[in-house]
């Protein structure tokens, strides 16, 4: 195959055309490849804040059943675990 440097002026600037293009189409191929990572990328990340804030607002009522329950109410000895646990 030819280099565009061994061709004939018009020749070669078609030649230098054909490549720009074809480097062109690629570029445009991988930025869509990337454009649509960063959107699932997007997605997952909003779906972990949203069960962050769920699994957050979960924890925050154990803890304050768990204190209210232990203010108002002492363990039973069923409620208590043995020693060897």
């Amino acid at each position: 195959m030819s280099t565009p440097t061994d061709l004939p002026g018009d020749a070669r600037l078609e030649a230098r055309l054909e490549a720009l293009e074809s480097r062109l189409a690629h570029q445009d191929d991988w930025l869509e490849t990337l454009d649509r990572t960063v959107i699932a990328q997007q997605r997952q990340i909003e779906t972990l804040e949203r069960l962050t804030a769920l699994m957050s607002a979960q924890l925050r009522q154990l803890r304050e059943s768990g204190s209210e329950r232990t203010q108002t109410d002492s363990l039973s000895p069923a409620d208590e675990l043995p020693p060897h646990y």
